[in-house]
């Protein structure tokens, strides 16, 4: 029949219940689901039903399955990496689309860096501080793939040291996007390290907790990449 309207499958049908108990919080994080048998009475389903659904719930990081007499299924505790991870990937193809380019990029950057910077300056613990100098990458003598990977922990790390687990939700996909060759084939002599000294001059301002020298510095350094950078 034509624009008849396709049911989804019944799988899928109870993974969406199930997730809207769990993202509106009447199932908590560490809570057990109810044990297949008595989701399968429950909703009408076959036992392999149930069990796809819990497949693709777990796939989407929102619960975890143990076996032995006290496993289950249980309400996943949130973590801001597992939750990126699926976020990656698409954020990935977005940015390599036409209707996306490299400014759009620096765009969102600033939105997420400079109130991220500004927190991280009068948030920051000790651990933060020497995981920010541990991203340190030596521009004379570090290949690409090191210093583009010392690039996204130290921003990483800025996100962290915000100590709202939000920035590391919405920083990961960001950061760990892979941007394309016409973005990172054509830099310019001396891009490094400028790249080096901006790093460096954001830690030094919050090691000293200067929020609005923070902000300032990694303003600098958005401009410098969006000066250089096509």
């Amino acid at each position: 029949m034509t624009g008849s309207t396709v049911r989804p499958p019944a799988y899928q049908l109870l993974a969406d219940e199930l997730r809207a108990d769990i993202t509106s919080g009447r199932l908590q994080p560490g809570e057990r689901l109810p044990p297949e048998p008595e989701l399968c009475v429950k909703t009408g389903v076959s036992r392999s039903t149930v069990r796809e659904a819990l497949r693709l719930l777990a796939s989407q990081h929102l619960i975890v399955t143990t076996r032995g007499v006290t496993g289950g299924s249980f309400v996943a505790h949130p973590d801001a990496e597992q939750l990126a991870e699926s976020l990656t990937t698409g954020f990935t193809l977005l940015t390599k689309s036409e209707g996306v380019g490299f400014a759009d990029l620096l765009e969102l950057r600033r939105a997420i860096e400079l109130p991220a910077v500004g927190l991280a300056a009068l948030r920051r613990l000790d651990e933060h501080l020497a995981e920010l100098r541990g991203a340190f990458f030596d521009p004379a003598v570090d290949d690409f793939e090191t210093m583009m990977a010392a690039h996204t922990a130290f921003h990483m790390a800025i996100a962290k040291a915000t100590q709202n687990p939000l920035f590391e939700l919405v920083a990961r996909p960001l950061y760990h996007a892979e941007y394309g060759e016409e973005v990172t084939d054509d830099l310019p002599a001396g891009y490094w390290r400028q790249i080096d000294a901006d790093h460096r001059m954001i830690l030094d301002c919050l090691v000293i907790r200067d929020a609005e020298s923070a902000v300032l510095a990694a303003t600098q350094h958005l401009d410098y990449i969006a000066a250089v950078v096509r």
